[in-house]
């Protein structure tokens, strides 16, 4: 008999599309070819190199992730600035030029109208020479409609023609891919390639999304194929999602490296053109009062309302969009929104730029030289009380911003359902900042005015003295964002470390604190799910929820399949069943792995094979090893019985089975089994009642039971 294992064979140990991996049997294999390299090194120089050449290609490969992630993040910003200017005009001196480095160097250009330079030519003054009048404006709009229904529409065919992966935001995907869950081609090339191009077009289109979550994407896309260059992460899956169930602290050290290296190199190609790392860089002059805390905490109320407002809506449209006709016709769908979206957007100032330097616009603390309309107040120019501001009554200016900022929050919480999910990269941060910053500016402004006209009220008279500047309405923008985003993603930790990168601001820590903790409770009493979450649940991902509690009184015995007046479990005996009667039981079951017993009388365990192994060690042994036929007999033991004389070969498959599978007893709580699930990261486990195996459970179960418990359809859970 021959054990045509001794020789890996190609296949065996790799998974199946859409399935999730063994990290026991992962981590096990990584320790064996560790201990190997190990071993070996003491041997001779090479191996000794090639022991040191293993323990530093991570260091290498995070050195490599951050270098790819920064320049295509610096990428995608330059280009997403220039395409985004190109809707309104073009720059003469050079087309490649967006509207502000178009100005940049001109000799004609005044600080007050420094947007307005002969350099930069709209398309009205292109087409008709001119850029005032009624047929000016029209035309003026006429291209802004077009240029954003062109970018959206190339950036939707090429999606769906090269890479349908590289629609999205792509984070409920990426947070069950390191979970353990397999997506071919996910962050395959041909998805960052794709990704990379469309991002920058839908941006640039007008749409009411954001570029952040997708390079959350993109960066995942640069660290798999940059993995497949070293053998210990390409041939390993649980090496590549050492992030997810636990956080070792190599790990640790090991992103913060590469960060670094992505912020050295973002910071070297300055996409934002002020020698800044952060998208919203802040300075503002007056410190925070304690009383402000209660709008603060307002402001946290609605981003909370918000946040379940949108998850909820915005899942029933994608719902929708999965069960009706509507999901045939992405193309359609997508210039339907972006039109709409340029036809509402174009009238109004706040709506017609880039939601970016909306942001930015929202986050600024006006000083005496600011030309925005938020920043037209009255007698802003008597400099008397020294280099200090002065008291601030609004203007004209203020007041019509008011009013159009109003209008924009409309806009955007009612354009934003309809357009996240769509089948073009789309992220939700900046269109949720954006949000919770105009209505942050909005009740800034409001309190402003209030502490300048009653400034003698109880509530301000112990801090807010006659002509000082005491309210900042570019704090309560920012301070609205962070609790906005917060109620769509529910996080807490990580955005208030978030909102301090984007804007620099290490001092108004306690105000997103209190916003952030205030809108993720208000959204928690609404709805436990955060948006990501909700959408891994809307397709059907099987993705564990680690911060959930699980506090039913079920047992393993109630989970487990076969359930009372099933069939039998189905199982492989470990030396009575021939090569045919294998393959029948693969041909009659769409099962990931079987069981393996010593027979079927007993019952008794020794191990788990998986699926794709028998088949392919099958189909190895039939093309390599003579005489293989279907009376074969196949032994899963490590010594085989003598064979009488003219009996085909036998085959043993002792090398691809589990003989440590993961068992609980028929009595084990539910509790622990699925703390277990999340902990280790199993995709089964099997049911023993002293020693006598009973049934199976899979991680496809536990999603299905947790989902029962909570009232939810368990049929949701759609994949292994």
């Amino acid at each position: 008999m021959m054990d045509f294992l001794e020789e890996p064979i190609p296949g065996v140990g790799t998974y199946d599309d859409f399935n999730t991996i063994d990290w026991v049997r992962e981590k096990s294999r990584d320790r064996d070819r560790h201990r190997e390299i190990t071993n070996k090194s003491k041997e001779s120089t090479w191996a000794l190199i090639h022991s040191v050449s293993d323990a530093f290609s991570g260091w290498l490969l995070m050195l490599l992730i951050g270098l790819l992630s920064g320049s295509l993040a610096g990428l995608i910003d330059i280009s997403a600035h220039w395409m985004t200017d190109l809707k309104e005009g073009i720059c003469t001196e050079g087309f490649w030029f967006n509207h502000e480095h178009c100005c940049w160097n001109s000799d004609h250009v005044t600080f007050e109208d420094r947007d307005k330079c002969p350099e930069w030519n709209s398309w009205s003054q292109l087409i008709i020479s001119t850029d005032e009048g009624a047929f000016a404006y029209i035309v003026n709009y006429f291209m802004y409609v077009l240029w954003a229904l062109l970018f959206a529409f190339l950036a939707v065919s090429l999606v769906k023609v090269f890479a349908p992966y590289a629609c999205g935001s792509g984070i409920p995907e990426i947070k069950t891919i390191l979970s353990g869950f397999i997506i071919r081609g996910y962050l395959g090339k041909w998805t960052l390639i794709i990704k990379t191009i469309t991002l920058v077009l839908a941006v640039s289109s007008g749409l009411s999304l954001g570029k952040e979550g997708p390079l959350v994407h993109v960066a995942c896309c640069c660290g798999n194929i940059l993995c497949h260059c070293f053998n210990k992460y390409r041939k390993n899956e649980a090496k590549r999602r050492e992030v997810s169930y636990y956080f070792p602290l190599k790990t640790l050290w090991r992103s913060f490296f590469a960060a670094l290296v992505a912020a050295f190199t973002l910071r070297s190609i300055n996409p934002f053109g002020n020698s800044r790392l952060v998208l919203f860089y802040v300075e503002f002059h007056t410190p925070w009062h304690l009383f402000e805390l209660v709008p603060f905490i307002v402001l946290g109320i609605f981003g909370g309302l918000w946040g379940a407002l949108f998850i909820r809506t915005n899942i029933a449209w994608c719902r929708k969009r999965k069960t009706t006709q509507l999901g045939r016709y992405p193309v359609v769908e997508v210039l339907v929104v972006t039109a709409i979206t340029a036809i509402l957007a174009f009238p109004n100032e706040y709506t017609r730029m880039s939601t970016s330097e909306l942001i930015s616009e929202l986050f600024n603390d006006c000083g005496l030289l600011d030309s925005s309309k938020l920043c037209d107040y009255e007698n802003r120019f008597n400099t008397s009380k020294g280099g200090e501001l002065p008291d601030r009554p609004a203007g004209v200016g203020v007041y019509s911003a008011m009013w159009q900022l109003a209008l924009t929050l409309i806009l955007k919480i009612v354009i934003t359902i309809f357009t996240f999910g769509m089948k073009i990269p789309s992220g939700l941060f900046i269109p949720s900042m954006a949000v919770g910053a105009i209505a942050g500016r909005l009740l800034g402004v409001g309190m402003e005015q209030l502490a300048y006209y009653h400034h003698d009220w109880a509530i301000f008279n112990s801090w807010c003295s006659q002509g000082a500047d005491c309210i900042t309405p570019g704090l309560y923008a920012m301070v609205g964002a962070a609790a906005c985003l917060g109620g769509v993603t529910r996080m807490t930790v990580s955005l208030v470390v978030i909102m301090f990168e984007l804007t620099g601001g290490l001092e108004y820590i306690v105000p997103l604190m209190a916003a952030a903790m205030t809108s993720k409770w208000v959204a928690d009493a609404l709805g436990r799910e955060g948006i990501y979450d909700a959408h891994i649940r809307l397709n059907g991902y099987p993705f564990l929820e680690a911060k959930e509690e699980f506090a039913h009184k079920t047992l393993a015995m109630d989970v487990m399949k076969p359930r009372r007046n099933d069939p039998l479990l189905t199982v492989l005996t470990q030396d009575s069943m021939t090569v045919e009667d294998v393959e029948t039981v693969i041909s009659e079951t769409t099962y990931s792995g079987f069981p393996v017993v010593v027979s079927r009388e007993s019952q008794r365990l020794v191990g788990f094979v998986l699926r794709r192994d028998l088949i392919i060690s099958i189909e190895n042994a039939r093309k390599k090893q003579d005489g293989v036929v279907s009376t074969s007999i196949i032994y899963f033991t490590e010594h085989s019985p003598p064979m009488p004389p003219y009996t085909p070969p036998t085959l043993k498959l002792r090398n691809i089975l589990d003989l440590s599978p993961f068992t609980v007893t028929d009595l084990t709580p539910m509790e622990i089994v699925v703390d277990i699930f999340r902990k280790l990261g199993l995709r089964q486990c099997l049911v023993t009642h002293n020693g006598r195996l009973l049934g199976i459970i899979t991680k496809k179960d536990v999603l299905k039971h947790i989902a029962q418990m909570a009232n939810q359809d368990p049929d949701s859970i759609l994949f292994n």
